[in-house]
């Protein structure tokens, strides 16, 4: 049997996608063939939008609706306490968690050699620019960081505080602590999790 071109094509862009493998492509895109049109018509501009009507905050480089985000807006936050971490999942998860009032810093990403992303390849250099400016005449007193427990992750972080070193930082540095398993994900963490993780937070010497 020759599958159709449209159906051939639907599975090969589901295969780009991360975590999907020919056998689940293969299911979404027949079960899609169930779907009402009208049901197919509003996830396929839920798709065109995704890019039109989104950004890039220019200050915590979150995905938001406007620039700067409704986070970085938002007078209530604490601009003296800034968290770092990979990716805006990880900030989606840490808000829901209802632990931290301050403020964000998304990487975009982590040190990894063996992929070859290095420092410049993420948002690094921005969030010393941003520290070293710092808004609104607040001088930076702590920053945390929440990279994941993982080789790449702990290597992120270590970087990052040779960094404020070598800029004679004199706010807290601090790291997530217990609570957060080695090698996981915050995006995946329960919110009781991350509660201990940020809770239990220990300060680089």
């Amino acid at each position: 049997m020759r599958i159709p071109k449209a159906v051939q094509n639907l599975i090969e862009a589901f295969e780009r996608l991360p975590g999907i493998g020919p056998k689940t492509a293969q299911r979404l895109t027949f079960y899609l063939l169930h779907v009402p049109q009208t049901e197919l018509d509003a996830f396929a501009t839920s798709l065109s939008n995704l890019k039109k009507q989104t950004v890039v905050c220019s200050q915590c480089f979150t995905i938001g609706e406007e620039d700067p985000c409704s986070i970085c807006l938002d007078v209530r936050r604490d601009n003296s306490v800034i968290c770092v971490v990979e990716q805006p999942l990880d900030v989606l998860a840490l808000e829901k968690s209802r632990t931290f009032n301050g403020v964000y810093h998304v990487l975009h990403g982590k040190i990894d050699p063996l992929n070859n992303i290095g420092p410049d390849e993420i948002y690094i250099q921005q969030l010393l620019d941003r520290i070293a400016q710092s808004k609104n005449g607040m001088s930076v007193t702590e920053v945390i960081l929440a990279t994941n427990p993982t080789m790449e992750g702990e290597a992120t972080a270590m970087y990052l505080v040779k960094q404020f070193k070598a800029q004679s930082a004199k706010f807290k540095v601090t790291r997530i602590g217990r609570g957060l398993p080695v090698g996981a994900d915050l995006e995946y963490a329960d919110e009781t999790t991350l509660v201990r993780a940020m809770e239990g937070r220990r300060e680089y010497t």
